[in-house]
């Protein structure tokens, strides 16, 4: 039987709570939204660190942060490391990736067959988090600019970045279907938007013209937040600068066009799967890396592990393989790995590591775990900062600052931290033995700094002298593109067009 290809399309940054397919939104997403009633939409599904490149290498290896140092945005992604990519490509398909994936260091494909664009993001180490100076603002990182210039644009850096990652792939679609064989493919699309900075194109600005933009519901004092959160206010530099009403509806205004753009890219990928008679053959998977606070608990960006920053959208689309459905459950980028795998229909190899889990059983009605766990070491952060979602409830844990305690069901927005509350104290102690037997913080907080020690040595020590480049550089072998005297002319025309037509007699 012809294994089934594989289309995973991922938006950076991309806020579940905001989205029309999970609760009412002025975000206009038309593709997605039908997308989301063909498939399997799942209402609770997070990232495993609310930051770019920790969140990928999990989400790419099914394994928690900890496990392969994905600590921070600088963190080296050892090539040893097994991907879906390894896996896919063992099982015979070809596997592409067209778009960000953040790759620190100098394996910039990790089981990728082919990389259709660079990264957006650099390869080397230059983002590393220090530990060893809490109180010193990252110079590298960016402040509140991205709220107070936001606003329509005609071109950005990130523009230019995703009308080649999607152009990219578009031809990837064309160049298979003119191929001979049949081959399967895992193509993997990833765009930056809608990333900050806040800003878009006037026609995705425009959509919004005559919408009323909702603003933050939920500002707390800075005085009032977490320790976590007023760290994080300092990180990005609003720590006692309060932000124009007007700039904040307008950075929210331009995410929402952001996702419009995104959504108005899925169409195209889409569009081009039915031109090329591919789409009954393809299962369609739509997640992102994590969301983005947007203003709510007076925090922007992402970072934290409150949903706004932790959840993601997540659905899966094969028509006449799974039924329409949503699930409940809470689950995870880090299943995606044994998920995919197991639609590809392979066996996960014994005595490789792995914690996500296959998500299958809810694909197919049968169910499955209901259970996330996470780690986030990197930006804000003085100590490993860890979550456990399970059931109704989600425990933030540290062992620097106070836990934390939600109860989603009651409490969706996250307004009332239960943990010191008198009627969960059971609850709360056997979240808090549950997760200090699961995560040696001590240790982990001296592999972070050993790390951390190590690349800044490092990156400052490659500023010296001649540059050698980590930055994946995609090459195009001109001489077999377009017309070519080595090659007929009629028969190159032939096999370039699609349909294409049955040769001259």
């Amino acid at each position: 039987m012809k294994h089934k290809n594989i289309l995973f399309i991922m938006a950076d940054q991309m806020a579940a709570p905001l989205l029309p397919f999970y609760a009412p939104s002025p975000i206009k997403m038309p593709h997605l939204s039908r997308l989301a009633e063909k498939g399997v939409v799942f209402d609770s599904a997070y990232c495993n660190s609310p930051l770019c490149a920790p969140s990928r290498f999990t989400l790419v290896s099914g394994q928690l942060p900890s496990k392969i140092g994905a600590y921070d945005n600088a963190a080296d992604f050892a090539a040893d490391v097994p991907t879906y990519a390894h896996y896919l490509r063992r099982l015979g398909y070809h596997t592409a990736l067209s778009g960000k994936m953040h790759f620190c260091g100098p394996d910039q494909l990790h089981g990728y067959e082919q990389r259709l664009t660079s990264d957006i993001y650099p390869a080397d180490y230059g983002w590393a988090v220090n530990w060893d100076e809490p109180d010193v603002r990252p110079s590298w990182y960016h402040n509140m600019a991205s709220v107070l210039q936001a606003g329509p644009c005609v071109r950005t850096n990130q523009l230019d970045f995703d009308e080649e990652v999607v152009f990219k792939a578009q031809q990837y679609l064309f160049d298979h279907i003119r191929k001979d064989g049949d081959q399967p493919f895992c193509l993997t699309v990833s765009m930056t938007h809608p990333h900050d900075p806040y800003t878009i194109p006037k026609p995705f600005w425009d959509l919004y013209a005559d919408v009323e933009i909702p603003l933050p519901q939920n500002v707390p004092g800075q005085d009032e937040l977490d320790p976590h959160s007023q760290r994080l206010l300092k990180v990005y530099d609003l720590w006692d600068k309060p932000l124009p009403q007007q700039k904040i509806s307008d950075a929210r205004r331009a995410y929402f066009g952001a996702c419009s753009y995104v959504d108005s890219n899925v169409g195209k990928l889409l569009q081009t799967l039915e031109d090329t008679g591919l789409m009954d053959d393809t299962i369609i998977v739509f997640s992102g890396d994590h969301g983005d606070m947007l203003g709510e608990r007076g925090l922007w960006y992402k970072m934290h592990w409150f949903e706004m920053s932790a959840r993601v959208p997540l659905l899966v689309c094969a028509p006449g393989q799974f039924e329409a459905g949503r699930v409940s459950a809470s689950v995870s980028t880090a299943d995606l790995l044994p998920t995919l795998v197991e639609l590809a229909g392979g066996q996960l190899e014994p005595g490789l590591p792995l914690d996500g889990r296959s998500f299958v059983g809810h694909l197919t009605g049968a169910g499955a775990h209901d259970e996330v766990f996470g780690e986030y070491m990197a930006e804000g952060t003085v100590g490993p900062l860890m979550m456990i979602r399970r059931g109704p409830w989600k425990f933030i844990y540290s062992e620097d600052d106070p836990c934390l305690l939600y109860h989603l069901g009651d409490d969706p927005h996250e307004r009332e931290d239960l943990s010191q509350a008198a009627g969960q104290r059971d609850l709360f102690a056997a979240f808090l033995a549950e997760a200090r037997a699961k995560w040696d913080v001590p240790a982990i907080r001296q592999q972070v700094l050993a790390s951390q020690r190590r690349r800044r040595f490092v990156a400052q020590s490659l500023t010296q002298g001649t540059l050698k480049s980590w930055d994946h550089q995609p090459f195009v072998d001109a001489s077999q593109q377009y017309m070519r005297n080595h090659i007929d002319l009629d028969d190159l025309e032939r096999k370039a067009r699609y349909p294409q037509p049955s040769p001259l007699e």
